[in-house]
């Protein structure tokens, strides 16, 4: 009796550890490498996950960076690009965000400026987390980035998977 009643009282704790949660991983994946690494991180942090969703998906075609014309090229070409998102989540609850993506022409994709940009004011009280997957570039371009184009923002040091 004893047992089951640790049992029980184990898989409660941990219940109440994910509906308490501060911490939020939102996260954009393109082909899902980032939605791996978002999971990855949301269980070892028992954090909320939430993905950040494209009103339109990309295609095989609209990731296409060899094609100067594809969805993707388009968008990373033109820094005011502010892809469609669908609805967003309250973030009012966290205290800590990770914010993931892949690594596209060398910073985050023009969606995470979406979001960003519809969470703006929200997101001043927070703390911040980049993470990002590739198969070759590195992270700190993409969090100067981050940095410049959001100054009132509090970025942390970002993380690599790869």
């Amino acid at each position: 009796m004893t047992f089951l009643l640790s049992v029980m009282m184990f898989f409660m704790a941990q219940v109440y550890a994910q509906k308490e949660s501060k911490t939020l991983v939102a996260y954009f994946s393109a082909t899902g490498n980032t939605r791996t690494a978002a999971k990855e991180i949301a269980k070892q942090k028992k954090a909320v996950l939430w993905e950040i969703e494209p009103s339109e998906h990309y295609t095989a075609e609209d990731l296409n960076w060899r094609n100067k014309q594809s969805r993707s090229s388009k968008e990373m070409s033109d820094a005011e690009a502010r892809p469609s998102i669908k609805q967003c989540t309250n973030i009012m609850p966290y205290d800590t965000i990770y914010v993931g993506f892949p690594i596209w022409w060398g910073i985050c994709p023009r969606i995470i400026n979406s979001w960003i940009d519809n969470n703006l004011e929200q997101l001043e009280s927070k703390t911040l987390i980049p993470f990002a997957t590739s198969g070759s570039s590195g992270i700190d371009g993409a969090v100067n980035y981050l940095k410049k184009t959001y100054p009132t923002l509090t970025w942390q040091k970002g993380i690599l998977k790869k």
